[in-house]
């Protein structure tokens, strides 16, 4: 045997070539490929790609200069090297005169290395291809000019909580800041700006060409469709006809069954070898004979047929379904498993043995044993003890599985049958064989049937087209439970009484020459391998000289049809031509579950005609149309045939969608077989059964081609010259992009080009597309290998894009880059698609690196809006007119008919106000204030406060000398002393202003804010506490703002007890009485002034909505320091004379349920808070609600909830508020929303009635939803459309409108009024109207027209001021209590916030709420755009190694639910967002933060 000197037993492999192995698992790269992934490579050297950042702490291994990427562009020439494995042609076309002329010529670029220049395949003579890297930096002289504005001095964002109001855009006439700009006026501090510079300059590249067309969808949204263009190849060829497979042999004496088949050889060769078992050491550990596998399997039978249950009756049943768990290293238990339940007939099931209780997939096959009614599974000893058990030592129940039985059938547990007992075997039933799994593209497994008859006319067929003859040897690489080797090496073996040598994937691992050893030493007539098998050897084949293949006649490269299989098998031929191997011994084979074999290669003694090799132009594939490459050799497939169609086999190639006309013949089709040895059906699936394995092709006029149906193979694909069958692809690796299609296996075969061995783990690539707006979205996942760098990493993804742009002229959506072994595996070690795809779309893929190039791949975005010329103002109300839609006007009631005018002219003043109160009820209490226990620590009557106001009055007058009419700065913590030093102020004639204190632990950012405001105020003189006048003196002070620079600080702790002479009394009633200081969410600090009348105004206004008398007591859970928290602290009890129980927002961080105990226990009708607060309680004491009830927490009292806020309600926030402590109490419609503003801080407020209550007074109307078209907006319209529709947003309305305002809305532009149906400017005209800035920070000509606006037509004569917000109104069919219809006001968002994108206008809210719920990490979100780039900053609340998960939702979101691309997307630690003390997002805080580099963000990835 061993007369060649074949060794029998392995030879272990040297050491370094195993290493070599361990590295390379599908390193394939045909030469033709490489050459052309170098030359589009060399197109791209100078294209610059900004690389992502990723926060230096996670990074031990890189420098900094990895962030900053030197300019690369001068590298050295042989930076980037390439491998090219030389091949050898086989056979050329010679272009015969019946060649089709679409092949003319064909091997033209396969030639480009013949066997004569080729010394070996080995990737050792590298070729060099200068690959400059791309990610180079840069210049700041690029910068385009005039972005959108941004800070030129940038505070620090300190520590992990969030800046409360965190600072002010601008900085203070004292601070200094210094800032690299460029020419445009842009600080260039950091690298983000460069970085945004780079990609802004990649996205400047000429895109894809323009599309023309569009369609409108659905949802009426237009969005552009790819036209079909005109230069497109066309297939030209003649209709094709059907291709007939030679006749199955007429003469031979076929058996009637293999089960008969195997009887005869059971009793009449008992001896002859039948299997061969090897161990991973490659020694043959067991020989089944032909005698043993005839008892064994009649044992089985047996004992499965006669095996009870405990109720006595039969286990199973003929025609029962039973699953077959055999390990790969086990093929004589599966063999005797397989053919001992064809005896009994019973119906195997073959599946992977299941290793975990998660393996990828697993729950799919549970789902086809489950749907096949499979109860019980045959395994072997060794297997059922390496499954999972569960508690009682039983094999676990597998996510998804049905309960099943487990049989053990190693000899010992088996009855011998009786001696009369004979199964059935003389003739091929009609009922199904064995069902093979097949798992689609989707992830579902589906089982595929095959018939008795189907068997043994496949075993006929591929006994005629392979030879097998009697006793001849196959040795078999592949998995023996399914596909080519479960019909090659279990079935066809049988018929022809072959030997069949298993080789397990474990010996090949270690040793992949064992299979060649093994040819060698049993003289091997065929072989089945994969061309990975093939690859593998010939790493491994250095120092073995003594194997020989002269033995073998065949060698059958099961997956032939792949892209790569062609390299293989001229590499290993070219290698192994010299040991024996004769060329035409190769024969690739196509299969499909579906179809079985579909062809197969024959050797020219069985009359197959010579191989032919085909160059086809990737561009016309990509159109389905076959054309041979004659210009560019750069984006060519280079495939081979696969052979002939089986004997007794019809094919046909029909057009993959719709009706299945015939193809052309130079058309890329769907490959169909009809013959007696397909698959027949999908086990329990009728209707993809029926278009499947019943399809009847029809001519292009419409007549069917035969009365025999076909079956789909789901191959790509055509017939060739001389009836041989190509295959380009298979249809669940098809991805069609816009009209093209793509083929998965093409496009890992091109980023295997790119220096796989550098890179790639053991060439671990997944390609697969998701539909994200409409279309097909290539996503390229690959493993990296551990040793890579960031920079490695980043280079090797820039050049696998430009090489899959330039020859496959498509761009890779997301490419992502996952640690080693990281992916979910397949049985045999390859990439489990499905379950891949299935985690990168729920965000546990958990990628180290990712680039996501949206830019370039959506090309269907909806068209940018065209500003029309604007129409003017008349027409516009012609047309309201005209259409019958209303001008959008409304108002509160009239203050005059509610309120006798005497007492309204008594109360002009507030200290008026207050002495009259301390004369007529001086022991009324009108305010308590808790701390974070509960206790009530400081309370205030009517007397009390008045003469505690006469003592800071004596102070200011007597120590700080002021005069009537200045500024006084007070810095009070939320308290009484606060409200005191208030009217204090009043008392002699000074005007307050109301600043939040320094924090004492982050005074580097909240102190340059007060010392702001004291500067831009004017104030003559500060008044605080003791504790806070030492804070602004102290050293760290002075570390951040300049201390001497203070105007008078007084403290007002112990001030003597003196009265004034007398309380000032305004000159008239429009003089100022203070200022109200804010900086708004876009950083704008700004301070309005409040006369006497319009303070006074305000507070009858909100005492005869919210209907305050003095027996009343309300609480308060806001910040005193500006808006209506200020104004209900300060101001309206002591103009209405309620209680007020004053509840400090800051105490709730250490206390959550202070506010709702306060209101519990005080019995509050009504509380005010802000979305901060509800969202404190709402997360706090989500759980806790049953404590709260035990400790006597009860919130029935509660009449009105109103959120102080001045953004759109947030609707989620109220209603789970409600949800959630509607438990304790808290009416359904108690909790409202209000609206105020800058220029008038109470325009809406809506108090609730309920119940009785309804029927008394002035019940006002419950709020009411609407849901508008998110779309519609965009483009300022309001379309209302059903709960529930495709993008709709629900507004609620923001609170019935207060007494003595009106409310218009407006254009923007125009300044025309507007009608129902448009989202414009509200406008707003009142009493309580703010009379003007006192300053507004450096913006101070934008806001000169904010508070005397009058309309460009119609009431030219109102003076109205304007809000900055957007909204709408909307006349509801609810009446109020005087039977006038309800008018509602809709607060869509700040005009200042608005994004305007591709012509149209987003609210960042919208896009906002997409993202936080794109994934279950995303804590909190928030976006800003910086030069017309959409940069979304993401907290993430989970691991850092899952952040980059979320780059890709995020983009996925945005782009499917507003049609923008998202240009940066940054991943922040939790409390990174700023938020200002009413829980508003700073964007622009956070915008400024982003561009000085001050987040210390996990990482930025920029969407190129």
């Amino acid at each position: 045997m061993a007369d060649r000197g074949c060794p029998l037993e392995a030879v272990p492999l040297p050491a370094e070539v195993r290493e070599g192995l361990a590295e390379l698992e599908l390193e394939l790269s045909e030469d033709v490929h490489t050459e052309a992934v170098q030359a589009a490579l060399a197109r791209y050297k100078e294209r610059k790609v900004p690389m992502p950042s990723r926060r230096r702490s996670a990074l031990t291994h890189s420098s900094v200069e990895t962030y900053t990427p030197p300019d690369t562009s001068s590298a050295s020439e042989d930076e980037g090297s390439f491998r090219r494995p030389t091949r050898l042609t086989s056979t050329p076309l010679q272009s015969p005169s019946n060649t089709e002329p679409w092949l003319h010529r064909a091997a033209r670029g396969s030639s480009t290395s013949s066997s004569a220049s080729s010394t070996s395949s080995h990737p050792g003579g590298r070729a060099t291809a200068a690959l400059a890297g791309p990610t180079a930096h840069a210049h700041v002289a690029d910068v385009p000019s005039a972005p959108p504005d941004v800070t030129t001095g940038l505070l620090e964002l300190s520590g992990r909580e969030r800046p409360q109001l965190a600072s002010v855009r601008g900085v203070a006439r004292g601070c200094s800041g210094s800032v690299l700009e460029t020419a445009g006026g842009v600080p260039v501090s950091s690298r983000v700006s460069s970085k945004i510079q780079q990609l802004l300059n990649t996205l400047k590249r000429p895109k894809r060409p323009p599309l023309k067309e569009f369609f409108v969808d659905d949802l009426e949204e237009l969005l552009e469709v790819q036209q079909p263009d005109p230069n497109q190849p066309k297939p030209e060829g003649s209709q094709m006809v059907v291709l007939k497979g030679e006749p199955l042999a007429v003469g031979v004496p076929w058996p009637p069954s293999l089960l008969a088949v195997l009887q005869r050889w059971g009793t009449t060769q008992p001896k002859a070898p039948c299997l061969t078992a090897l161990d991973t050491a490659g020694k043959a550990v067991y020989t089944l004979t032909y005698g043993k596998l005839w008892s064994r399997s009649l044992k089985l039978a047996y004992t499965l047929l006669n095996k009870l249950t405990s109720k006595n009756e039969p286990l199973l049943k003929p025609g029962d379904r039973v699953a077959l768990v055999f390990p790969n290293s086990d093929p004589v238990m599966f063999m005797v498993a397989f053919y001992g339940c064809l005896l009994a007939e019973l119906v195997p099931v073959p599946i992977e043995v299941p290793l975990t209780r998660k393996d990828a997939g697993s729950q799919q096959v549970g789902f086809l044993l489950g749907s096949c009614g499979v109860t019980l599974a045959l395994t072997t000893d060794a297997c059922q003890k390496g499954l999972p058990k569960a508690q009682t030592g039983e094999v676990a129940t597998f996510k998804g599985w049905p309960p099943l039985s487990w049989l053990v059938i190693d000899g010992k547990h088996l009855t011998k049958p009786p001696k009369d007992w004979q199964p059935q075997t003389q003739d091929a039933r009609a009922g199904t064989a064995y069902i093979e799994y097949k798992t689609s593209k989707e992830g579902s497994t589906v089982g595929v049937t095959v018939t008795h008859a189907c068997l043994l006319a496949h075993c006929q067929a591929l006994t005629q087209a392979c030879g097998y003859s009697e006793a001849e040897t196959l040795t078999n690489v592949l998995d023996f439970k399914r596909d080519a080797g479960l019909w090659h090496g279990v079935l066809t073996s049988v018929l022809n009484r072959m030997h069949v040598v298993s080789i397990p994937y474990a010996l090949m691992k270690v040793n992949p020459l064992s299979w060649i050893q093994k040819v060698c030493s049993y003289k091997a007539r065929a072989a089945l391998v994969k061309s990975r098998d093939m690859h593998w050897s010939l790493l491994a084949q250095r120092g073995q000289r003594d194997v020989s293949l002269s033995s073998l006649r065949m060698l059958i490269v099961a997956d032939g049809a792949n892209p790569w299989s062609i390299s293989s098998c001229d590499a290993f031929l070219n290698v192994f031509q010299s040991r024996g191997l004769r060329p035409e011994v190769i024969c690739p084979c196509a299969s499909s579950p579906e179809a079985l074999t579909v062809a197969i290669r024959r050797p020219p003694e069985l009359g197959g005609p010579p191989p032919r090799k085909a160059v086809l132009s990737m561009n016309g594939l990509s159109f389905g149309v076959i054309r041979v490459d004659t210009e560019e050799k750069l984006s060519v497939l280079t495939v081979q045939d696969v052979g002939q169609a089986l004997p007794g086999a019809d094919v046909c190639v029909v057009k993959v969608e719709g009706t299945p006309y015939l193809c052309k013949t130079d058309e890329v089709g769907e490959i169909c077989v009809s013959s007696s040895a397909t698959g027949t059906a999908y086990y329990g699936l009728l209707g993809i059964t029926k278009s499947v394995f019943e399809t009847i092709p029809v001519t292009a006029g419409g007549v069917p081609v035969s009365d025999r149906p076909f079956t789909r193979t789901g191959l790509l694909g055509f017939i060739g010259p001389d009836n041989l069958v190509f295959v380009v692809g298979k249809l669940d690796g098809l991805m069609v992009v816009g009209i093209r299609r793509h083929n998965a296996d093409d496009i890992v075969a091109t980023a295997l080009a790119v220096e796989p061995m550098k890179f790639v783990y053991r060439g671990r690539i997944a390609v697969f597309s998701v539909t994200v707006l409409h279309d097909d979205r290539i996503i390229l996942v690959a493993e990296q290998r551990p040793d890579a760098s960031e920079e490695d990493s980043f280079q090797w993804m820039s050049r696998v894009l430009q090489a899959i742009d330039s020859i496959h002229q498509v761009g890779v959506y997301c490419l992502a880059l996952v640690p080693a072994n990281t992916l979910p595996k397949a049985p045999l070690g390859g990439i489990h698609i499905s379950e891949t795809k299935q985690r990168f779309l729920e965000g546990l893929l958990h990628p180290c690196n990712v680039l996501m190039c949206p830019h370039t791949c959506v090309t269907n975005l909806p068209r940018p809006r065209q500003k029309q010329p604007e129409v003017g103002p008349a027409s516009m109300i012609v047309g309201n007119l005209v259409a019958g839609k209303r001008i959008a006007q409304a108002s509160g009631r009239e203050l005059a008919h509610l309120e006798d005018s005497d007492q309204a002219r008594k109360f002009l003043f507030l200290p008026d106000v207050l002495q009259w109160r301390a004369h007529t009820t001086p022991d009324h209490p009108l305010f308590l204030l808790l701390n974070a226990k509960g206790t009530v620590v400081s309370t205030a009557t009517c007397v009390q406060l008045h003469k505690r106001a006469e003592r800071v009055a004596a102070a200011l007058t007597e120590k700080a000398r002021l005069n009537t009419g200045d500024h006084v700065a007070l810095v009070y913590p939320p308290g009484v002393d606060l409200i005191a030093a208030f009217y204090g102020c009043l008392y002699c004639g000074c005007v307050p202003v109301t600043v939040r204190p320094p924090h004492p632990q982050n005074l580097a950012t909240t102190l340059p804010t007060v010392k702001m405001i004291v500067e831009v105020s004017k104030s003559a003189c500060v008044l605080t506490t003791q504790a806070i006048m030492r804070l602004l003196k102290s050293k760290d002070a002075a570390a951040a703002v300049d201390v001497r620079t203070w105007p008078t600080i007084l403290d007002t702790d112990d001030i003597p007890k003196k009265k004034v002479t007398s309380v000032f009394r305004p000159p008239s009633p429009d003089v100022l009485a203070y200022l109200d200081f804010s900086v708004s969410t876009t950083g704008i600090l700004a301070g309005v002034k409040m006369s006497h009348a319009a303070t006074s105004a305000l507070c009858r206004s909100i005492k005869l909505q919210c209907e305050l008398y003095p027996s009343r007591q309300i609480a308060i859970c806001l910040d005193p320091y500006c808006g209506l928290g200020f104004a209900l602290w300060c101001l309206c009890s002591v103009y209405s004379g309620h209680q007020s129980v004053l509840v400090p927002p800051l105490e709730l961080e250490s206390n959550v349920s202070l506010w709702l105990s306060a209101v519990s226990q005080y019995k509050a009708r009504v509380t005010f808070c802000s979305y901060s607060v509800m969202e404190m309680c709402t997360k706090g004491l989500g759980a806790q609600t049953g404590i709260l009830r035990t400790k006597g927490v009860n919130l029935s009292c509660v009449r009105t909830c109103m959120v102080v806020a001045e953004e759109r309600p947030r609707i989620a926030l109220t209603q789970s508020f409600s949800k959630l402590f509607k438990d304790l109490g808290l009416p359904a419609r108690a909790v409202s929303t209000t609206f105020g503003c800058r220029v008038n801080v109470a325009i809406c407020l809506q108090p609730n009635r309920l119940g009785k209550l309804a029927e008394q007074g002035t019940a006002g109307p419950d709020p009411t939803t609407v849901y508008v078209d998110m779309r519609a907006l965009r483009h300022d319209r309001v379309r209302l459309v059903e709960r529930g529709s495709p993008h709709s947003l629900p507004l609620t309305e923001s609170g019935k409108i207060l007494p003595g305002v009106k409310v218009i809305i407006a254009h923007t532009e125009t300044k025309g009024p507007l009608g129902d149906s448009h989202l414009g400017e509200i406008w707003v005209s009142s009493p309580h109207n703010a009379t003007g800035y006192y300053t507004v920070y450096g913006e101070e000509a934008l806001h000169a027209d904010h508070f005397s606006a009058r309309l460009s037509f119609g009431d030219t004569q109102t003076v109205w001021a304007r809000t900055g917000y957007l909204g709408f109104l909307r006349r509801t069919e609810l009446t109020d209590a005087s039977g006038e219809r309800h008018d509602a006001l809709y607060v869509v968002g700040a005009l200042d916030e608005t994004l305007e994108l591709r012509g149209m206008r987003y609210h960042p809210i919208d896009i906002e709420t997409s993202v936080v719920r794109a994934h279950r990490s995303i804590a909190e979100c928030a976006v800003f755009t910086w030069t017309n780039l959409l940069v979304v900053v993401v907290e993430l609340d989970g691991l850092e190694q899952d952040a980059l998960d979320l780059v890709a939702l995020v983009t996925n979101v945005v782009l499917e639910e507003h049609h923008l691309v998202v240009g940066v997307v940054v991943l922040v630690d939790p409390g990174v967002i700023p938020i200002n003390s009413r829980g508003e997002k700073q964007r622009m805080h956070l915008r400024d933060g982003f561009l000085a580099d001050q987040l210390d963000p996990i990482y930025v990835a920029y969407n190129m």
